[in-house]
């Protein structure tokens, strides 16, 4: 049996969103700049996904700009955010997905900004007092916070976030690459100025997502040589990410609930039966279901030899997990975000992450095959 438990990395891409891009791809194939009739049609259909990922979100179909992901948003939002309103501080945590750090490191690298970290506590929850403790005295802040951690599961209370920078006159983005499609945003009463998607995470295509622009902020495109997304971001638009994007966002809010309610159910049997069958076993982030999202589960395993062999020895055994942030595989640098929560560096973690594909049957043939690794009986 193989066993795919590494969603927040990536979604599978559902066979719905494949066949409504493969339709579109088979007929039109017009580029959606030009004026006469094939290129029409293909615009059509870029702005009938505009507007379906607008009506899911409560907002203007004018507000969202597509884009080739999450890390072109996150970048672009922070760059041309900070820059354009000459920003000279911002705040963040030391645990955002490095989209946001980097970029906001490198701003004050470059004697952009100032940059101040808002304390997190061992579970990587934000000190909403030290929040606002900053925002006071540092006027006209960026803040950037990402909704939930994408390696602890860790939510961000966005509502308390937007009221604290509505107060203080501060500019508010979002990272929710890992939240949009499983909770729903209605943008009509959030207070926040950017906000991003990547559509690989939600069971779409990989290669697109998109930027929300909250209509009360102005700024100038990050990528310049066409006059596409209004002016917004040059080059040709990824038509057939687009279509799937819309798609897979118009899926997941229709069957929200019901999602939700099974992988919520898959996580805490995962859990129960991790502390019932291995001693030792702990969570790294937030596990409260109110606090946590429900797609994600940080093992913290007991201490044993070979620990950097454990990722290996669950592939080997046909499970796909993380150690950390797909984007930091492959290398020899600790997670910053269990460095960042001070997590024991003895202790081996693996990012177990679900999505509505995955069956109880597969949890325990996981649950099985850690404890042969850990030898219980």
């Amino acid at each position: 049996m193989r066993v795919y438990l590494d969603n927040a990395a990536t979604t599978p891409l559902d066979k719905e969103v494949l066949n409504t891009m493969v339709e579109v791809m088979e007929s039109q194939y017009g580029n959606p700049s030009s004026i006469h009739a094939h290129g029409r049609e293909v615009r059509t259909l870029i702005e009938k996904s505009r507007k379906t990922v607008a009506a899911l979100l409560h907002a203007s179909p004018s507000e969202f700009f597509f884009t080739s992901g999450g890390t072109e948003a996150d970048n672009m939002a922070i760059r041309c955010g900070i820059v354009d309103y000459g920003i000279t501080h911002a705040i963040t945590t030391a645990i955002e997905h490095h989209a946001v750090l980097h970029t906001l490191q490198a701003l004050e690298k470059n004697g952009v900004i100032k940059l101040s970290y808002v304390n997190i506590d061992s579970k990587g929850s934000v000190d909403y007092k030290h929040l606002e403790e900053l925002l006071r005295i540092n006027e006209r802040s960026f803040v950037s916070l990402m909704h939930a951690n994408n390696e602890l599961g860790t939510l961000t209370d966005l509502g308390l976030v937007g009221d604290l920078c509505e107060q203080y006159n501060a500019i508010f983005h979002s990272d929710t690459v890992q939240t949009m499609g499983h909770y729903p945003h209605d943008l009509s009463k959030l207070k926040v100025h950017f906000l991003v998607c990547a559509a690989h995470k939600l069971h779409g295509p990989k290669g697109v997502g998109f930027l929300y622009i909250n209509h009360a902020i102005k700024i100038n495109p990050m990528i310049f040589g066409g006059s596409q997304e209004r002016n917004m971001r040059g080059g040709t638009e990824n038509v057939y990410g687009i279509i799937g994007l819309g798609k897979a966002l118009e899926m997941a809010y229709e069957r929200m609930d019901s999602h939700q309610k099974h992988i919520q159910g898959l996580k805490t049997y995962m859990k129960e039966q991790l502390m019932e069958q291995v001693p030792g076993i702990q969570f790294n982030g937030e596990t409260d279901p109110e606090n946590s999202l429900y797609t994600v589960l940080n093992v913290s395993f007991p201490e044993m030899e070979m620990a950097e062999m454990l990722l290996f020895s669950l592939d080997i055994a046909g499970i796909s997990a993380s150690g950390g942030s797909a984007c930091s595989s492959g290398t020899n640098i600790g997670s910053h975000v269990l460095n960042g929560i001070q997590a024991n560096p003895n202790r081996p973690a693996v990012r177990f992450s679900f999505s509505k594909l995955n069956t109880k049957e597969e949890i325990d043939y996981v649950i099985q095959k850690v404890k042969e690794l850990f030898q219980v009986s």
